[in-house]
């Protein structure tokens, strides 16, 4: 985790986005005071999720779902 100030991250914002990249976390002070916490976000998934992982929880799929939508 990096910590720094508030001018210090202005001064190198693109230094500390490029760690954020390789999964850094950044705490952000105000004056030596932690004011937020800095995450990259997760990566997305390579596959897209499958059909039907909420029909254990009451979720169902009506046959029109799958009909073409016509513009008008």
């Amino acid at each position: 985790m990096i910590k720094l100030n508030i001018r210090e991250a202005k001064t190198h914002l693109s230094r500390y986005l490029a760690e954020l990249e390789h999964g850094e976390t950044i705490l952000l002070c105000k004056r030596n005071v932690p004011i937020a916490e800095i995450r990259p976000l997760p990566k997305p998934r390579n596959q897209p999720r499958p059909l039907g992982l909420a029909a254990d929880r009451g979720v169902a799929l009506s046959p029109e779902f799958f009909k073409p939508v016509y513009k008008l």
